[in-house]
């Protein structure tokens, strides 16, 4: 269950609810299966899928959510071929061409048909709660399925005021700067292998993959005017990943001996402690290095900043 992925927000005026009545709420959301003329479906899950019934998961003050999607599958082509056949079979039958009104009629016909029939693929996204540092963090390779989970988590809990967590210097610029001026870097803060940059105009972007970022031919880039888009960075002693310029976080490697410490808790064999042993490990990981790229990106966006 460790997350590869984080996008991050800031939670405000978090409701109020205690263990019962969460699970209440969670519970009238639960996932159930698609129905058959059902294209897509998302409600809560288990964490711990089979091997649990509890809909959440909190452990000091860390709340572990996981929402369920179905969807069908049904290819544009598919259903673009079946209208061809029977348009044609009609336009011969009645020896005239349809009218473009009567061609979407069928088209729409044709995709209730075959949805039934259509293949279901199924995903699983699982959500943190920091309910102390009041932030969210979805683990979902795309902002838009972030979003998606948000949803459910706002029509579930009534309401939620989430907004994309933000910082005072923008990624983009601090990992720039970090690129081209190696003083500027955190103490403790690594330069990956991993680069995108992007230029003002329209001269496309240079992505690089286990090259040598600090140099020459990447300093002349940055002197170009080219600004980094994601860049991949490490912790030292943490976890490594690709911070990208809106602020999420990807292709994320927590370090072995983190998995070291999960892997010798002892369990008893019970796949629930396990879950939670090793969602708590991660998500004080997680708090405390959000904590730190905050810092370094000279703290969120629209709070005060004290004074040196």
């Amino acid at each position: 269950m460790w997350f590869r992925n984080l996008n991050l927000y800031r939670l405000h005026d978090a409701p109020q609810l205690d263990a019962a009545a969460l699970e209440q709420v969670l519970g009238e959301q639960a996932f159930r299966p698609l129905g058959g003329s059902e294209a897509r479906r998302m409600g809560w899950t288990p964490p711990a899928g089979r091997a649990g019934t509890q809909l959440f998961h909190e452990l000091q003050g860390h709340l572990l959510l996981t929402a369920q999607r179905q969807e069908r599958i049904l290819p544009a082509s598919v259903v673009r071929e079946e209208v061809d056949e029977r348009a044609e079979a009609i336009e011969t039958s009645e020896g005239r061409k349809l009218r473009r009104q009567e061609r979407l009629t069928l088209k729409d016909q044709v995709f209730e048909e075959l949805l039934p029939r259509a293949f279901v693929r199924s995903q699983r996204v699982d959500l943190w709660w920091d309910t102390k540092r009041q932030l969210i963090g979805v683990n979902a390779s795309s902002r838009k399925r972030a979003e998606e989970v948000l949803d459910l988590l706002r029509g579930t809990l009534g309401s939620l005021k989430v907004t994309p967590l933000a910082t005072q210097t923008l990624p983009m610029r601090a990992m720039t700067t970090w690129l081209g001026d190696t003083g500027s870097r955190p103490a403790d803060l690594i330069i990956g292998d991993q680069v995108e940059l992007k230029a003002k105009g329209d001269d496309g972007v240079v992505r690089g993959r286990q090259v040598d970022l600090d140099s020459d031919e990447m300093q002349q880039l940055l002197e170009s005017g080219r600004q980094a888009s994601k860049l991949a960075l490490q912790l030292e002693d943490r976890f490594s990943f690709v911070l990208h310029d809106d602020l999420t976080i990807k292709s994320i490697r927590f370090d072995d001996r983190l998995i070291d410490e999960a892997s010798q808790a002892d369990d008893g064999d019970d796949a629930i402690i396990r879950l939670e042993t090793d969602f708590l490990l991660m998500a004080q990981q997680l708090g405390d290095n959000v904590d730190r790229l905050l810092e370094w990106l000279g703290g969120e966006a629209g709070q005060a900043q004290e004074a040196p």
